[in-house]
């Protein structure tokens, strides 16, 4: 008598659970359609016509920057190739992160600067990587209120020598030299390897300094007065100098439409977005609540993307 009971309350729940994902399936289906249709609405192109028209390209970076940035360098390499587009509104709303991400990204955007004008809009943040790959434009705009700036790099290694000790635990190291275990989980860092470790941060710093001096136009000096890794409001850094203009996304949209001779309001389009950190777990839970999320079951969102991004090495972050 158990097991049938048994057997028709695991029966009941596995209906329970395919009908989730029938529905769960439906609504995903729906958003997607739903967030096409209004990417397509937001950066005012509908067909393969209207592309080949005169025309701006946003690239959005939102959140913390990763060591890959091929998704952005890849768009515009294609997009600086393409003679409809006319200019590049770099939208940025990140703390920064990898320094190598930052660079290469930095790097891409002043190759295209060179081509087509580039203005960069901030959001809430703007600081550090984040205000690196703004530096090639001709404009910046932010927000009074925007933290920009943050000037610097950061390497960080934990040190669980001292845990291990307590619990019995002792690591041996077999290194090539005394600098190659620098630095290490299982022991602090030797006075050697301080040395060694600040040299590297701090090459890593005057690269950053030397791409404020280009992009801003400001001796070297200043700049190293500013650099001390404290962020900046917008205001702050427009009476600095970090930053150009206070003023919103459309603001800087208006500003690049005339500076490209582009008559009206200028069509938009987003690049590099396909791939972007934004994952559809966020875009649903954004779009219906958490509610949505905990009615389908923790088994169906499981399967939506988590899009880790993993920060080793040296850093140019803003963490409050």
């Amino acid at each position: 008598m158990s097991s049938g009971v048994d057997a028709a309350v695991a029966a009941a729940e596995l209906k329970r659970r395919l009908r989730r994902w029938r529905v769960g399936a439906v609504v995903l289906f729906g958003v997607a359609v739903a967030a096409v249709s209004a990417g397509s609405r937001q950066s005012g192109i509908w067909n393969h016509n209207s592309l080949m028209r005169p025309h701006l390209v946003k690239i959005r970076v939102n959140g913390v920057i990763g060591p890959d940035v091929s998704r952005w360098t890849k768009a515009l390499a294609k997009a600086e190739k393409e003679v409809a587009v006319k200019g590049l509104i770099l939208d940025i709303d990140s703390p920064g992160g990898s320094v190598t991400g930052g660079e290469e990204l930095h790097d891409a955007i002043e190759h295209f600067s060179k081509l087509k004008p580039v203005v960069a809009t901030m959001s809430g943040v703007g600081a550090s990587a984040g205000y690196m790959i703004a530096l090639p434009a001709r404009r910046i705009y932010a927000e009074r209120s925007t933290l920009t700036g943050s000037i610097g790099v950061i390497m960080e290694s934990p040190d669980f020598s001292g845990l291990l000790g307590k619990i019995g635990v002792n690591v041996d190291e077999l290194v090539s030299g005394p600098l190659k275990g620098q630095p290490s989980l299982v022991k602090p860092i030797s006075p050697e390897g301080r040395i060694m470790l600040q040299g590297v941060v701090s090459n890593l710093f005057d690269q950053f300094v030397a791409m404020v001096v280009s992009g801003r136009h400001m001796p070297e000096e200043k700049v190293r007065s500013l650099a001390d890794g404290r962020p900046y409001t917008g205001q702050q850094a427009l009476s600095l100098g970090l930053i150009d203009a206070l003023g919103s996304r459309d603001d800087a949209v208006d500003w690049l439409g005339k500076v490209s001779d582009l008559k009206g309001e200028p069509c938009v389009e987003a690049i590099g977005e396909a791939a972007q950190r934004f994952s559809f777990r966020r875009r649903l839970a954004g779009l219906f609540g958490g509610a949505l999320m905990s009615w389908l079951g923790h088994d169906f969102a499981e399967i939506l993307p988590q899009d880790p991004i993993r920060l080793d090495g040296a850093v140019s972050i803003w963490k409050p």
